[in-house]
């Protein structure tokens, strides 16, 4: 064993005569609640973002395939896709699935409440798992049965302000031209995705209902929606299903949708450099400082090893491998005090939030080991790298003067 790890390894013995021991559990402490801040921060923020961005992809898809007609979703311009080319865009690597919709305007009246509603018309082939994980009661709508064409699901927000509930009938009125149609369509499921902008409006039920309505064939569709495998590559998969189609379609993602949306997602990662920024400095600061008080403790100590013929190199060694000891306690006990944090937050949302003001309610946390090894690597290497600094501080000690202090 090298002298150096053997006398950094006696420096780890607990001495409570050392004034430096406060300091170094000091440091240890503020490593550990850096290192929480900063994994949570981010855990937060990242889920934050993933859960507003997955609620507005449900009600829309990854990319939308529509008319140049089609200006928002109170517009009824048809798209025209062939079997064969909506074949041929479910086919690219980065597509998981392709699902036709279309949508109608129109009002939901009881007797004391007129609210205006967008009836989204979805069949058989919609990906349901968005809107099975929001639903409160109920189930959704059954496109196998034919009998069942009028069935709907509404939201829990729409629903308690018309005080409607499932197996209830919802008189809804549909402008067609100068005239209107009513339809009585069946509640049998209550969503709740806590999207205000969304769940005031949005109704959800069979597409064959609005073909009805608008009578139109029965492949008719305002939109297709395109959803991928990986959000991160909707550039990728963007640029590649405008290549697949033909240039009379629009083809646009949910980002261009919804760029506001999308614009304040992307401001939070500000945020999340700011709170980086802020505790490794505090980290950097606190370790530097134990480090100092160790080194200015121990002069004596560094004079008698260098008139023993040790070098400055091996003696700054000793007190990074005892800093660096201390940086690893720290990080230790702090990945456990944020795992443990986002573990209970997850199964229990012990942390709950307005929904009116924050589109959820709870704490929405996105606990992926990578962000708690990049936060233990990166705050590792910062606060060592800080270390070099008051490190050089041991070559300006002379062992003469030391000794004769002795």
């Amino acid at each position: 064993m090298k002298y150096e790890k053997l006398i950094a390894r006696r420096f780890l013995q607990r001495d409570k005569s050392n004034f430096s021991r406060p300091l170094v559990n000091i440091a240890t402490y503020t490593i550990a609640l850096g290192v929480t801040v900063m994994i949570m921060a981010i855990s937060i923020l990242r889920g934050f973002q993933s859960e507003i961005t997955n609620k507005v992809i449900g009600f829309g898809g990854h990319i939308n395939i529509r008319s140049y007609a089609y200006v928002n979703d109170y517009d009824e311009a048809l798209v025209a896709m062939s079997p064969q080319l909506q074949q041929q865009v479910a086919a690219l690597p980065l597509v998981a699935h392709i699902q036709p919709t279309a949508s109608k305007g129109g009002m939901l009246k009881t007797d004391s409440q007129i609210q205006g509603i967008l009836l989204k018309g979805v069949d058989r082939s919609f990906d349901t798992s968005f809107f099975a994980a929001s639903m409160v009661r109920g189930r959704f709508p059954d496109f196998t049965d034919s009998n069942a064409k009028n069935e709907v699901i509404i939201s829990q927000h729409l629903a308690q302000k018309m005080q409607l509930d499932t197996g209830d009938k919802a008189r809804t009125y549909f402008w067609v031209g100068n005239n209107y149609r009513a339809r009585a369509l069946h509640i049998v499921g209550i969503y709740n995705t806590d999207l205000t902008e969304f769940d005031d409006h949005y109704i959800i039920g069979n597409i064959s209902q609005i073909r009805a309505i608008n009578r139109w064939d029965t492949t008719a569709a305002t939109t297709y929606e395109v959803l991928i495998n990986n959000f991160s590559q909707l550039d990728q998969a963007l640029a590649e299903v405008k290549n697949n189609t033909p240039p009379d379609l629009a083809v646009t993602s949910v980002v261009e949708e919804q760029p506001s949306m999308f614009a304040w997602l992307q401001l939070l990662n500000s945020n999340i450099v700011l709170i980086l920024t802020i505790m490794a400095i505090v980290c950097s600061a606190s370790i530097v400082s134990a480090l100092l008080i160790m080194i200015f403790e121990k002069t004596s100590m560094i004079g008698l090893l260098k008139t023993l013929g040790a070098t400055n190199r091996s003696i700054r060694r000793i007190f990074i491998r005892k800093a660096a000891a201390i940086v690893g306690k720290g990080l230790l006990v702090g990945n456990a005090i944020a795992l443990a944090i986002c573990l209970i937050q997850q199964h229990f949302h012990v942390i709950r939030l307005d929904s009116e003001s924050y589109s959820m309610s709870y704490v929405p946390i996105d606990a992926n080991p990578l962000i708690f090894i990049i936060v233990s690597v990166g705050t590792f290497l910062i606060a060592n790298g800080a270390l070099l600094l008051p490190a050089t501080y041991i070559s300006h000690i002379d062992p003469a003067k030391t000794t004769r202090q002795e």
